[in-house]
């Protein structure tokens, strides 16, 4: 479906979020915004998706930057996952989340590549990408979920015509950090916990989080109630760089004495959204981070699981990593 060149687009540059929303306001559902464009210029140079009114965010200084507030950190949505990656402060206390950064795709895409970007990207499926009639572009079939359908990389849970996941690396991490997405439109600011930011099909087949026409994602506020937990981190691709994740696993772990006291676990790649691993939490909490444990985990961790003709690889894929997660935090 690749084409030679983008079709022409008026293009906004403004310089403060205020100016930012007006536009995006304006012009509603025919605009876009232009964070990193690691994701927007695939669309546009393959002619799947075009928006005739494009707002570029880069000149917007408040959109930058991580800043230590008095209840933990506030990460603008256009800082950059290389910052992100080696941040002292987010190293020192977050290390999950600079853990998921370092396993974005390329060291050229994440010097470009924001975190407000990669939460906001599109599915991967390459049937939806390619431009084909699927029931996320508006059509009435899933082409992954049929008998010859590649479906290797999609979900063990949640579909509703659409087994696309969530491609994000770092939204698993900010799930188990319990942040909170700053949302900003012409009415005002809210808040929306990173769990509830990702949407599945089964509320907007079209979308894959919140984010309306008119909206902008502005800040990542991380509390400290998990600053200093014992983290965990591990993404399972086809390359080591430059490719999504088969499967990714993110967990926050406070262990008091001997037994787990407090604990969130979230898996990537499983899910059309980040999966939070609800009832391992419940089933660890106030035992030992043992072989053990680690092992139960495992199990309770992949009931439910519906694969598809060419993901059962990622079943035991995911009791692995979970087991991993609370034996090696």
């Amino acid at each position: 479906m690749s084409k030679d060149m983008m079709r022409a687009f008026e293009l906004y540059q403004p310089d403060s979020v205020d100016n930012a929303v007006e536009l995006l306001g304006r012009f509603g559902s025919e605009s876009w915004a232009l964070a990193g464009g690691n994701d927007t210029l695939d669309w546009f140079k393959d002619r799947a998706k075009f928006s005739p009114s494009v707002v570029d965010l880069s000149s917007i200084e408040e959109l930058r930057g991580i800043r230590e507030t008095a209840e933990g950190i506030e990460i603008g949505a256009l800082t950059t996952l290389t910052e992100i990656e080696t941040s002292a402060l987010i190293q020192e206390r977050y290390s999950v989340l600079s853990d998921s950064a370092r396993r974005v795709a390329s060291p050229q895409i994440r010097n470009t590549g924001t975190i407000g970007g990669n939460l906001c990207q599109d599915a991967r499926c390459w049937y939806y990408r390619y431009g084909v009639d699927c029931y996320r572009a508006g059509g009435t079939t899933c082409y992954a979920d049929t008998p010859e359908g590649q479906n290797r990389e999609h979900c063990l849970w949640g579909a509703d015509r659409c087994v696309a996941v969530s491609p994000s690396d770092t939204a698993p991490a900010l799930v188990v950090l319990d942040a909170r997405m700053v949302i900003q439109n012409a009415e005002g600011e809210r808040e929306v916990s990173a769990e509830d930011f990702f949407i599945g099909p089964d509320i907007d087949i079209e979308r894959m989080t919140v984010l309306e026409p008119g909206d902008l994602l502005t800040a990542i506020r991380i509390p400290n109630d998990w600053a200093g937990a014992r983290f965990y981190f591990e993404k399972v691709a086809d390359r080591n760089s430059w490719d999504f994740a088969l499967v990714n696993i993110a967990s926050a772990m406070v262990v008091e004495g001997d037994a787990i006291s407090r604990i969130r676990m979230a898996a990537g790649a499983v899910e059309c959204v980040p999966r939070r691993l609800n009832v391992v939490e419940e089933v660890v909490t106030g035992s030992a981070p043992d072989e053990a444990t680690a092992s139960l985990a495992g199990q309770v961790a992949v009931r439910g699981a519906t694969p598809l003709n060419f993901n059962h690889f990622k079943i035991p894929l995911l009791e692995n990593l979970v087991k991993r997660a609370i034996r090696d935090s």
